[in-house]
């Protein structure tokens, strides 16, 4: 187990890692990664990730939170592109204050499978360097 003093952190941006593995728990609160830390890059990807794969609605405490990305991925993929897109940059907006969205990319992998890429970088020029966030919609997990 992975422990650190909560008051002597090294870096801005972090939070609790969620589950890596790609069949985990639904929750994502699988015990692979118990008591390690996300930072940086890495937390922000997990956040977009978490913004994006949250149904808005689902969380009682900010039923605004989240996107309605679920509510695509049945549609026929020339008309679910635009809908996911508009939906990731709008929750992103409102939800990841940290970032600005450079672009958003949608296309099939699968029969039933969309990947949705976020071309993402720091908000208010603290870097200049783009980031990716892949992430798989219509997945049985």
């Amino acid at each position: 187990m992975v422990t650190s003093d909560i008051n002597n952190l090294p870096n801005r941006f972090f939070q609790p890692a969620l589950s890596s593995r790609v069949g985990g728990h639904a929750s994502s609160l699988a015990s692979d990664r118990m008591g390690e830390l996300v930072t940086d890059i890495q937390d922000l990807d997990q956040c977009i990730r978490i913004i994006l794969t949250t149904p808005k609605g689902s969380d009682p405490h900010r039923p605004l939170f989240g996107s309605n990305l679920h509510l695509y991925i049945d549609y026929p993929v020339n008309s679910a592109r635009p809908h996911i897109v508009r939906e990731a940059v709008n929750a992103l907006r409102e939800w990841e204050p940290r970032i600005e969205v450079v672009k958003v990319a949608v296309s099939l992998v699968d029969v039933a499978a969309l990947a949705c890429v976020v071309e993402w970088k720091f908000a208010a020029g603290v870097a200049a360097e783009a980031f990716v966030t892949n992430l798989a919609l219509g997945v049985a997990k």
